[in-house]
């Protein structure tokens, strides 16, 4: 009888646990799409913004800016983590754009650095594909070819025939819901809480 309770016990802790993990993670994708009723034009320039907390003008951005405005509407700055890390760690960030320091205006807003945050502090995920391997909240990266990266994540809506999870990304028609998975090669999958 005893040991019978505390199996409950451990079992109920766990479950918790593990709910309140995915409670996270779709109030995450959540958050996220309540990012695709903003009018947002595709803007790739160089903003200098306030650090932490800074964001380019709301009206613009890029595919990273969707993944940073919705873990800031769950209590996350990308920017300040990623900036944080990259001045600790510099030499295992990519060096596609020769910079001799980090910045904290650009470097959360490029494809290839979150890849390495995320690699580094989050859940890597297998890239495979199947649909059931992507849940709500997970991040997604695509190499789109000739060396462009793209970022988005999956959406608590499934696709119209119900196979797959959305996507809630920018690809240059704004911050947008898309059945889009598997429409490029994907080469990263996490999970960051």
């Amino acid at each position: 009888m005893r040991i019978c309770f505390w199996n409950l016990i451990v079992f109920l802790m766990l479950s918790s646990n593990i709910r309140g993990q995915d409670d996270f993670f779709h109030r995450f994708a959540d958050s996220a799409l309540t990012l695709t009723k903003q009018n947002v034009h595709y803007d790739y320039s160089y903003f200098s913004i306030d650090y932490p907390n800074g964001d380019v003008a709301a009206d613009k951005g890029v595919c990273t800016d969707v993944i940073i405005r919705a873990y800031r509407k769950v209590g996350i700055d990308l920017q300040k983590r990623v900036h944080e890390d990259m001045v600790a760690n510099f030499e295992i960030y990519p060096d596609f754009w020769g910079l001799t320091k980090p910045d904290p205006n650009i470097d959360h807003r490029r494809v290839p650095n979150l890849m390495t945050f995320f690699g580094r502090y989050g859940n890597t995920k297998p890239t495979s594909m199947n649909a059931h391997d992507y849940i709500p909240g997970d991040i997604v990266c695509w190499d789109l070819g000739g060396g462009i990266t793209h970022i988005g994540l999956v959406a608590n809506k499934m696709s119209e025939d119900g196979r797959r999870q959305m996507i809630i990304h920018n690809i240059g028609n704004g911050q947008v819901l898309a059945d889009c998975l598997f429409n490029f090669k994907i080469i990263g999958h996490y999970q960051f809480e």
